[in-house]
């Protein structure tokens, strides 16, 4: 199982790296960005941009769970709680191998 699951983390790594990077990546064109009274190009990029860090920000979180998982399998506790040291259910961690909490502690 944590062969398959290791594999299965490294995949879920680099797609959040590769997503990552897109959206960090500076904008092609922020051409002449203003702020004024009508609501035009400007206020559509900043909102964009607000949109991109918020699921940036999500990425990370993922990534930061898919990083312990991997920790998890090299210490020999991968399937664990980290929270209340329970056994996480097979059927969660074929679902989101880098689940690190039991159902019921990542409810909390």
């Amino acid at each position: 199982m944590s062969d398959d699951a290791r594999a299965a983390l490294l995949d879920k790594r680099s797609d959040l790296l590769a997503r990552m990077a897109g959206i960090s990546a500076a904008p092609a064109d922020s051409g002449g960005i203003s702020f004024g009274k009508r609501v035009g190009d400007g206020t559509s990029i900043a909102v964009e941009r607000l949109t991109q860090v918020a699921a940036h920000e999500q990425m990370q979180a993922q990534l930061d769970e898919v990083e312990r998982a991997l920790e998890k399998i090299d210490e020999g506790s991968y399937g664990r709680c980290d929270v209340c040291g329970g056994e996480i259910p097979t059927g969660r961690l074929e679902v989101h191998p880098w689940a690190v909490r039991c159902v019921a502690c990542a409810a909390a």
